[in-house]
């Protein structure tokens, strides 16, 4: 790992660029406001740590009232357990010899769970965990709308969850039901009611799997953009939001109405490093430091200047007529379109407070895709 881009108590102007920045002020109100949101809804939280990749993060959610984290991977669980977390759910299918042990190896030494939907993988699964003398959570997924992963519904599902319950080493623990596309669905309305659709087909599944001796302890999903709508339906035990903790420009275009006044707390912090003409400037921050998969970063408080297109390491700005022009060696903030890859393309997260650098976080799981 690179040495990070900038000295505890260092200006905020004299941070190395291009570097991912963390307002602590907003991070922090954004945590309790998750926490106060969820309160008394009878569900627990279960953030994400796809978003972040930092164990000093998952620690923070933890102490906030997070009873443990998700993780889409096996490194990254192996990430976030090295750094302290005890309860994590890798919610998504692992399939593969090498994954499978060492996601038991892995059960050996914290709460680990993991999703299913064929039964092929179940009994991998099953050898593995046998193998390492481990027991595993395991959750079968069902497709509530995303079309990506899961089983369907209803018969397919209990025909999977009793795989799962016959298997020795391996403990049913209920049901997986995220809807990834809704979160970004603009309007609450529409977001409300692609999770109501999704939760018949999660109630559904529950009691035909209770009527068939198959009791579910839990059912998991939601994200930023729908949780209080999962936490909410009387069905859902536990939701796993996890971009509210910094924000991005994708999740910013939503509609909020009802929702926590979650703050962008990240930043990737640029520098102007060419101004060749009155209508463009370059900024040190392209591809390789912020995600575009769901749009260019934003500038932020400089009025009429746009990141207009990216290369590898360079970011061009548009400069309209009559816009101050930004000078040579200026730093720049900018907004990332995706929050969760562009934090993968980081090895420190820079932290301030009050215009200096209050901390330094490795994002420990970066790159952490296998």
């Amino acid at each position: 790992m690179p040495p990070p881009p900038a000295a505890i108590g260092a200006a905020i102007a004299d941070i190395d660029t291009p570097a991912l920045v963390l307002e602590l002020d907003a991070f922090e109100r954004n945590l309790q406001r998750m926490t106060f949101a969820v309160r008394g809804a009878g569900v627990r939280l279960r953030p994400h740590a796809k978003s972040h990749k930092c164990p000093e993060i998952a620690l923070r959610q933890v102490a906030a009232g997070a009873v443990g984290v998700c993780c889409q991977k096996v490194s990254e669980a192996e990430a976030m357990v090295e750094g302290g977390i005890q309860d994590v759910l890798v919610s998504n299918e692992v399939v593969g010899g090498q994954k499978l042990a060492r996601l038991a190896r892995l059960a050996t030494r914290a709460k680990i769970g993991v999703c299913v939907d064929d039964a092929g993988n179940v009994a991998e699964l099953e050898r593995a965990a046998r193998d390492a003398a481990a027991e595993i959570r395991v959750l079968v997924e069902i497709n509530v709308g995303a079309d990506r992963c899961g089983v369907e519904p209803g018969i397919p599902a209990l025909a999977l969850a009793q795989a799962v319950a016959a298997a020795k080493h391996l403990r049913f623990a209920g049901i997986q039901a995220y809807h990834g596309p809704a979160q970004h669905l603009r309007r609450v309305a529409d977001r409300q009611t692609a999770i109501a659709l999704a939760t018949r087909k999660v109630r559904a599944t529950k009691t035909l799997l209770e009527a068939n001796g198959i009791p579910v302890e839990t059912v998991t999903g939601a994200g930023t953009g729908t949780f209080l709508f999962e936490a909410t339906s009387r069905v859902y035990s536990e939701i796993q939001p996890g971009s509210y903790v910094f924000m991005d420009a994708d999740y910013n275009a939503n509609e909020w109405s009802g929702f926590p006044d979650f703050e962008q707390s990240l930043f990737v912090l640029a520098t102007v490093m060419s101004v060749p003409a009155a209508d463009r400037a370059v900024v040190d921050a392209g591809l390789k430091a912020s995600s575009v998969d769901s749009g260019l970063p934003q500038v932020v408080g400089r009025k009429g200047i746009e990141y207009a297109a990216a290369s590898d390491e360079h970011g061009v700005l548009r400069i309209a007529p009559r816009a101050a022009a930004p000078r040579l060696g200026e730093k720049v903030r900018l907004i990332p379109g995706h929050c969760d890859p562009t934090v993968n393309l980081h090895d420190w997260i820079v932290c301030v407070r009050g215009g200096k650098v209050e901390a330094l976080w490795p994002v420990a799981a970066r790159g952490a895709m296998y």
